[in-house]
C-alpha cells in the first residue's frame, strides 16, 4: 500500500498532537480536552494498526515513537516554553538520524 508512510505521517502528527493538548487535560479532571486526549491517543492506535499491515511493525514503531518524541520536544520548546538543553537537543538530533536511517534503510 503506497498510502502507509502517509497514514504513519497522520499517526503521527495525530498522536503529537493529543500530547500536547495533554495538560490541558489536567490529570482527566477536564472532561472535553480528556475527550480530544483520548479520541487523538485512539485514532493514531487505530492508524498505526492499518499502517503495521503494509510495514514492519518494528520499523512503524520505531519511526512512529522517534518523530513523536523529536515533535513534542519541540513543541515543548517552541509553545509551551519548556527548556532544552543542549544535550537534549544533540539527543533529538540522533533520533531523528535513526528514523532517518532506518528509512533510507528500507522496510523490505
Amino acid at each position: 500500500m503506497l498510502l502507509a508512510p502517509a497514514l504513519l505521517a497522520v499517526a503521527i502528527v495525530v498522536e503529537v498532537g493529543a500530547t500536547a493538548v495533554l495538560p490541558r487535560a489536567q490529570g482527566f479532571t477536564d472532561l472535553p480536552w480528556t475527550f480530544v486526549v483520548l479520541v487523538g491517543y485512539g485514532l493514531s492506535i487505530a492508524l498505526l494498526a492499518v499502517v503495521v499491515k503494509h510495514i514492519p511493525v518494528a520499523v512503524t514503531y520505531a519511526v512512529w515513537s522517534g518523530a513523536g518524541t523529536a515533535l513534542v520536544a519541540m513543541i515543548g520548546a517552541l509553545w509551551l516554553k519548556e527548556p532544552l538543553s543542549v544535550a537534549q537537543v544533540a539527543c533529538l538530533a540522533l533520533i531523528i538520524l535513526g528514523v532517518v536511517g532506518l528509512n533510507l534503510a528500507g522496510t523490505h
